[in-house]
């Protein structure tokens, strides 16, 4: 990078490569290329072991077993997998329950299961951007197959009660699944202790590769039937067919097994950092409206509104930073985010919001450059 770029505090959408995930992935970019399924040769066997160590090494992340993660292309894929993989295996009028707060990752494919026929219902999330275990257990219903429910927002970094959600779900002996890509490598996630069955992870928000994810399918409660999106050659148990992108999933593997060392770290770093921008703006500032759970919430994440201000103007003001106004998938779409519209903001403060995300890389310095520009071009503008 070149020191004209603007600081990069949007973390939430992507995250830098870990310089010893790179090194891990070089000699499968360079000298090493045998394919993980050949089975006839030596070359065939070092792919095939490299991809084993880095499935114990997203298992350890999370603590499950090794045989339980399924790789993907990323956290969408695996969405995809999760949602329409259970519905399609299961009748033609099964119930899905998701919530407004969800990416988009999960409201498309659920949508297009809606389409198919599956009974499809949106709850609402509260203004915090939380979903209510209570509407969960009273929209479930005996045609009730999954329950999807993000572990943390992605826009507002609100925490959900995941594992009170998921024992409702294992009370009615209903599968439950969470898109834990933005909680992975900062919360404790501990799978042999919640009841989830299917969670969703993606290299590139913990410092990996970007294009390689995983679908943790569990087995404590026997198989989970699930119906594969891609055919052909029944890798990753049948699940997810195609030739495995090893330096990749090494790359996985290595980013996974830094975060698991780094991780409380890296919170307690990341959550003093927020908070001195949080009070370094409010302290320069009024009209500032923080959107999300004051305490149930990622270290690394903050989310403001700013009362009397055009968001574009405010968007295109911000040179010296990167961050975004929402998530990075809806960032072409000029539409007000659904998820901060779900929480009952004001449209035109939800189009003067800023999302904050914070990362290894950020800074002290960082910081307070982000307060001293945000705070400079917010009173420009107020006083166009």
């Amino acid at each position: 990078m070149t020191s004209d770029l603007p600081i990069y505090l949007d973390h939430h959408a992507t995250t830098p490569m870990d310089p010893r995930v790179s090194q891990v992935m070089n000699p499968w970019l360079t000298s090493r290329f045998g394919n993980a399924a050949s089975i006839s040769h030596v070359y065939g066997d070092i792919a095939r072991e490299a991809v084993e160590i880095a499935r114990g090494q997203v298992a350890a992340l999370v603590n499950c077993q090794p045989d339980e993660v399924i790789f993907t292309s990323g956290a969408t894929e695996a969405n995809n997998l999760a949602l329409k993989g259970v519905l399609q295996a299961a009748s033609s009028d099964s119930q899905l329950i998701v919530n407004r707060g969800e990416h988009k990752a999960i409201l498309d494919p659920a949508g297009s299961l809606d389409r198919d026929g599956h009974v499809v219902t949106t709850l609402e999330i509260d203004s915090n951007g939380q979903v209510d275990p209570n509407k969960i257990r009273d929209a479930i219903s005996p045609k009730t197959k999954l329950v999807s429910v993000m572990y943390a927002s992605n826009e507002v970094g609100t925490i959900n009660p995941i594992t009170e959600i998921a024992e409702i779900c294992h009370e009615r002996n209903i599968f439950f699944h969470t898109d834990a890509v933005q909680a992975v490598g900062l919360l404790p996630i501990d799978l042999k202790k919640q009841s989830i069955d299917l969670l969703s992870i993606s290299a590139h928000k913990i410092y990996g590769p970007q294009g390689i994810g995983a679908l943790i399918v569990r087995r404590d409660r026997g198989r989970i039937p699930i119906t594969p999106l891609i055919d052909g050659g029944g890798h990753e148990r049948h699940l997810r067919s195609g030739t495995l992108p090893v330096a990749m999933i090494a790359g996985f593997g290595e980013a996974c097994q830094i975060a698991s060392e780094k991780k409380e770290a890296d919170a307690c770093r990341l959550s003093t950092l927020r908070d001195r921008l949080w009070t370094g703006l409010t302290s320069s500032l009024d009209g500032l409206h923080r959107n999300g759970h004051p305490t149930e919430c990622l270290p690394n994440n903050l989310n403001i509104s700013f009362a009397g201000v055009d968001g574009d103007a405010l968007m295109a003001s911000l040179t010296k930073i990167a961050v975004s106004s929402g998530s990075a998938c809806t960032s072409s779409d000029p539409a007000p985010s659904h998820v901060l519209r779900g929480m009952g903001i004001s449209e035109s403060l939800t189009k003067a919001s800023l999302r904050f995300g914070l990362g290894r890389s950020t800074t002290e310095a960082d910081i307070d450059v982000a307060i001293e520009h945000v705070t400079n071009v917010v009173q420009t503008l107020r006083q166009l």
